[in-house]
């Protein structure tokens, strides 16, 4: 439960997402780089080129290439020609999609639908509302509250007699905490399926679902709120603490994983070897790199991003980074859910000013539960804008034809029902009795929870109400908005390309397994396996050491023999790495000779390396299945360049030269 409540940034688990989702959306992005802005031209503009007629401005051009000259790294993107080239073969690919409907089909339809109602947020604001509550969420940031809470959970329909129970008890509880203390209470009540009781730590804006945040913000130190309900039922919170935000810190680790599969040694034992070698005076960052196990960092010396309190998934990592006090000190070996680690200090800022973090505060806050407060503001303003008018009568109508059925699935609308009236107008649309029956009827399984006629019907109607109204204003968005126009026809080409590609190119390439063998017996020269070597490679930041090393490895010695005799009164001299290896792997020098027997001693970072290499494994072809991946790549691009050729000859393209000559002085001039 504590899990659902705190909202979490793990730092070290591995998130798998839906990678053709992730794809998708990422497609698109890179459609918006590169081709923003591309709609609303005037038809009296120069005309750079047509595709099979169809007009193409030299405006739209000239402002997509400066808008994004500084965010490609492609330096041929950069060349006015290679550029236009990128855009043609944009525009060809859009004629298609075009012509084969795909800006017709309901999966497409749907998807561009869910956007738009997504994007509308970001127009659908109220700036009062919204920078009262951003001025809220930073003065909670500066300021941390530590915690406890009993809860008792209901479920959002419960009865009005088990949620006046569920209240009655909690302030039974409530008066006990304030004798007795929260633990003796926690530890006779807490039983992990109805009832939580909780110590939650530290924790400031945003980490806490908004109702809870509010009381426990509300609360004063040493005191218990009165009952309060959040949508997994009812609680109170128990404050024991308000301190100044520790704001934020970069660190840099090495973790060894509780799940690492060398059999030599654990990885409490592992992790105590490099932290004698830290204290041995060797290289934090060259043991990162040679040794931690978390690869999305180990690269970097170890490096990973600032973080403030409670945005890690790991407490106890949290808290040992916050206690170091000075840059540069490093922490002994300690355990977390993800193995061991040791940490340095690199960085440590405090809370930034107000303006800095408005900009993301304002992000949060839209995301955020207490966006409701926001919404429920536009809803008042458009009620004002669009000249809504309730219908008392209406409603009286509907309040007289509601029986018991309606809790149970069966209620129906009667004879005689009269849909065609009026139950309101929103500006020019006029919504009908029929309109908010249909609703009535189509949701009626969800009212689970009994209540008076009248309130069922005045508390769907306003749910019904203000959904037409929100809906009625990201209809009309792009007429109001010229910014949304243009953001919404950008990510409607985006989808299209996306399916265009998905259909033609991406699905074609991995189920056309004739076509994919064929390209792999043709190309069977770019598929090898680079030399490797199954090797044993010591490490140690003493040369001597080394090469004593070499000589008792050229005895025969094993590595374990070799650590024991030389690891020894609680000094690492040296740690081994074992197994297959080719020349990118983080425990050799690019230098290596890769041959069979025991290697010369290599420099490597701030240490150095010596390998005995038992076995060289050399290069050799890839089978068609082990170099699949690679093949399907491949063959996507040539596919798409004989496609791409393909629809030149369909819809032939026609560059004015005169008009881009012009371009290019104009962009040269800029």
């Amino acid at each position: 439960m504590r899990l659902a409540l705190w909202v979490n940034i793990p730092i070290f688990a591995r998130i798998q997402k839906n990678n053709f989702l992730m794809f998708r959306y990422f497609y698109v992005l890179i459609c918006f780089v590169f081709f923003i802005n591309t709609h609303a031209q005037n038809a009296d503009k120069p005309v750079l080129f047509t595709v099979a007629d169809t007009p193409v401005y030299a405006e739209e051009f000239t402002r997509i290439f400066n808008k994004n000259l500084d965010l490609v790294k492609d330096e041929s993107q950069k060349d006015v020609d290679s550029y236009l080239k990128l855009f043609v073969n944009y525009k060809l690919k859009i004629k298609e999609a075009q012509a084969k409907g795909l800006d017709t089909m309901p999966s497409y339809l749907r998807e561009l639908g869910n956007y738009k109602s997504q994007l509308a947020k970001n127009y659908l604001t109220d700036t009062k509302v919204t920078d009262a509550l951003v001025e809220e969420a930073y003065n909670r940031s500066v300021n941390e509250v530590k915690a406890s809470h009993v809860l008792i959970m209901l479920d959002a329909n419960a009865s009005a007699q088990d949620t006046l129970s569920a209240y009655n008890e909690l302030l039974k509880l409530r008066e006990r905490i304030l004798k007795e203390g929260y633990e003796s209470v926690q530890k006779e009540v807490h039983n992990g399926k109805t009832v939580y009781a909780e110590n939650l730590g530290y924790f400031s804006a945003f980490k806490m679902v908004y109702d809870f945040e509010n009381a426990a913000y509300s609360t004063k130190v040493n005191e218990v709120s009165m009952p309060f309900k959040t949508r997994f039922g009812y609680h109170i919170v128990s404050v024991e603490d308000v301190r100044p935000s520790r704001g934020e810190r970069t660190v840099a680790h090495i973790m060894i994983s509780n799940k690492r599969d060398d059999k030599l040694e654990d990885a409490e034992t592992r992790i105590q070897e490099i932290y004698r070698k830290i204290q041995q005076g060797e290289s934090f960052e060259s043991l990162a790199k040679h040794f931690s196990e978390d690869k999305s960092s180990a690269s970097k010396g170890g490096v990973l991003e600032a973080f403030g309190g409670g945005q890690l998934s790991s407490t106890e990592f949290e808290d040992v980074a916050f206690g170091l006090k000075n840059i540069s000190d490093i922490s002994e070996p300690f355990e977390s859910g993800f193995g061991w680690h040791i940490i340095k200090l690199l960085n440590k800022s405090e809370v930034e000013d107000f303006n800095s973090m408005k900009s993301e505060l304002e992000a949060r806050v839209k995301r955020d539960s207490r966006s409701q407060l926001i919404n429920t503001s536009i809803v008042n303003t458009l009620k004002e804008r669009y000249n809504v008018k309730d219908n008392p009568e209406a409603l009286e109508y509907f309040v007289s034809i509601m029986n018991e059925g309606y809790y149970l699935g069966s209620w129906k609308l009667p004879e005689g029902f009269s849909g065609s009236k009026t139950l309101c107008i929103i500006d020019k649309k006029i919504i009908t009795y029929d309109n908010f029956g249909q609703y009535l009827f189509k949701n009626q399984r969800r009212a689970v929870q009994k209540k008076p006629f009248n309130v069922l019907i005045k508390e769907n109607y306003n749910t019904f109400l203000n959904s037409n109204l929100m809906t009625y204003q990201e209809d009309n968005l792009e007429n109001e908005s010229e910014d949304f126009a243009n953001i919404v026809a950008e990510y409607r080409d985006g989808l299209l390309l996306f399916d265009l590609m998905e259909t033609e190119i991406w699905n074609a390439s991995k189920t056309d397994s004739v076509a994919l063998q064929n390209f792999y017996n043709t190309n069977k020269s770019n598929y090898n396996w680079s030399k490797r070597i199954d090797a044993d490679v010591a490490s140690s930041s003493n040369k001597n050491t080394l090469k004593t090393v070499k000589k008792m490895m050229e005895a025969g010695q094993t590595p374990e023999e070799i650590k024991e005799k030389l690891n020894i009164n609680g000094v690492v001299e040296v740690i081994f790495t074992s197994g297959i290896m080719d020349k990118e792997h983080q425990a050799l020098t690019a230098e290596m000779t890769f041959e069979t027997g025991v290697s010369k001693i290599y420099k490597h970072e701030s240490a150095f390396v010596v390998a005995n290499i038992k076995d060289v494994l050399p290069e050799s072809p890839k089978t068609y299945e082990d170099a699949k991946g690679q093949i399907i790549s491949d063959y996507q691009v040539v596919k798409e360049k004989q496609w791409l050729e393909s629809l030149e000859q369909k819809f032939p393209v026609r560059i004015n030269e005169s008009v881009l000559t012009e371009v290019k002085a104009e962009l040269k001039n800029n």
